[in-house]
């Protein structure tokens, strides 16, 4: 503002009047200004002192003109701010504004010359609550992606056969449950380690990037894990933007374990999403992503032995069929005891490469039924099937030790057919546990 402060300095030689103790009087000399001329020098100050800003305000007075343009009020508890939204700018408005909504607005301070009125041209408007953080979004991603976090020269790639996971997500919650559906389901042979966070609320973005670290430790000082999955179900904004927090982009972007996301539904994307190695839509499709489909595998295996029996038998073929074009061989009836012999040689020959052939296809039969028997064995339903039972807390914790529960808790026994509710009477812990206990 010091610009129109200088407008009433002592400076004789400036196009206003000074101020002085008394009016000068009017004479030929003097300059007499207009109403347009001094609207017209306010409206360039405010325009050339404010740039173009954010405000936040309840709206009032709301009137849409038969022209498409918007007029309204801002308000606060102390004062009013006139506003007009034009039709260019608010055919993109993704909501109908009305009385006493909450708004804040991007645009140019300005003085409406006509009337002598400064108001806000707004060029941009959003809900006061969601515009914040969508606001706070574009523009972290925005410098994230200005530092690099985004490149895909950093992705790391996904295992194709993973030995073990971490899932990185709340305990007890449905993305858990559908993750481990989907990992039993497909691929049992995979080890699977949790790393509790909260995924919602106050302080969740900074559990989750710690959560990321020490699966991190995990893998650097105890055991390897091939991917990572961070990992919450759908919800609003709000309640997924621990997952658009810097803290969490800069932990998954230090993580050494390629992480695969899956946060809220498909139509959700966070700034986790594009730091991120890979991307899913929901958890249980990044539960999809990280293992095969062993319904695939045992295919696959199945399509090989086919395979490799088909190629023997066409090897044995075109042998058989090389042994009876030497055998029309005018040259080799000639001498007929080299003819016996050469004859007698290659039917040795060839009873040889057909045993060696049934040996080798029956060692590949037995490999492969040996890796279908396997699957098999590892499938929890036929565990469940020979009369063994999986016993779970209340929590859906599965119970391997007696310690996990106590004398009164409730606990689900799931059976091949069926499953039972009952209540734990007592409880006997081996020496072996105690020893481990302590």
């Amino acid at each position: 503002m010091s610009e129109m402060r200088s407008l009433f300095s002592a400076d004789p030689s400036h196009p206003f009047p000074q101020r002085e103790e008394e009016s000068l009087p009017c004479s030929d000399q003097t300059q007499i200004w207009t109403i347009s001329q001094i609207n017209q020098v306010v409206r360039d100050l405010l325009e050339g002192s404010l740039p173009p800003l954010w405000v936040e305000g309840e709206i009032s007075n709301f009137r849409y003109h038969s022209n498409g343009h918007m007029y309204f009020t801002l308000k606060d508890e102390k004062a009013e701010l006139e506003a007009v939204m034009f039709s260019e700018q608010n055919a993109r408005l993704p909501f109908a504004p009305s009385d006493g909504q909450n708004v804040i607005a991007f645009g140019q301070i300005t003085l409406y010359e006509r009337r002598g009125r400064y108001q806000i041209n707004v060029y941009e408007m959003r809900p006061a609550g969601i515009g914040k953080l969508q606001l706070e979004f574009e523009r972290l991603k925005e410098r994230l992606q200005a530092e690099g976090l985004f490149d895909e020269r950093f992705k790391q790639p996904i295992p194709s056969f993973p030995e073990r996971i971490g899932i990185v997500t709340a305990p007890g919650g449905a993305a858990l449950h559908d993750i481990l559906k989907i990992l039993r389901e497909r691929y049992p042979l995979v080890e699977v380690l949790l790393f509790p966070a909260r995924v919602q609320g106050e302080g969740a973005a900074q559990e989750i990037a710690q959560a990321i670290r020490a699966a991190n430790r995990y893998h650097q000082y105890e055991a390897s894990i091939d991917v990572l999955v961070v990992a919450r179900g759908g919800g609003s904004l709000e309640d997924l933007w621990a997952f658009n927090e810097e803290p969490v982009a800069r932990a998954i972007f230090e993580s050494a374990i390629p992480i695969v996301t899956g946060v809220g539904h498909e139509i959700d994307f966070t700034i986790a999403d594009f730091v991120a190695d890979r991307r899913a839509p929901t958890p249980t499709a990044a539960a999809q992503m990280v293992v095969p489909d062993r319904a695939v595998l045992l295919s696959f295996a199945e399509g090989a032995r086919e395979r490799v029996q088909s190629l023997i038998h066409s090897q044995l073929e075109d042998r058989a069929l090389r042994l009876q074009m030497l055998l029309r061989r005018r040259g080799l009836h000639r001498p007929g005891q080299l003819v016996r012999e050469h004859q007698q040689t290659l039917d040795h020959a060839r009873e040889l490469l057909a045993r060696t052939m049934r040996e080798r296809l029956n060692r590949l039969q037995e490999r492969a039924r040996a890796l279908l028997e396997r699957l098999a064995n590892l499938n929890p339903t036929m565990v469940l099937r020979r009369g063994f039972a999986i016993v779970e807390t209340s929590a859906g914790e599965v119970v391997r030790s007696a310690e996990q529960v106590a004398v009164g808790d409730s606990v689900k026994i799931r059976l091949y057919q069926g499953s039972l509710r009952a209540r734990v009477e007592a409880k006997e812990v081996s020496s072996g546990e105690r020893e481990e206990n302590d």
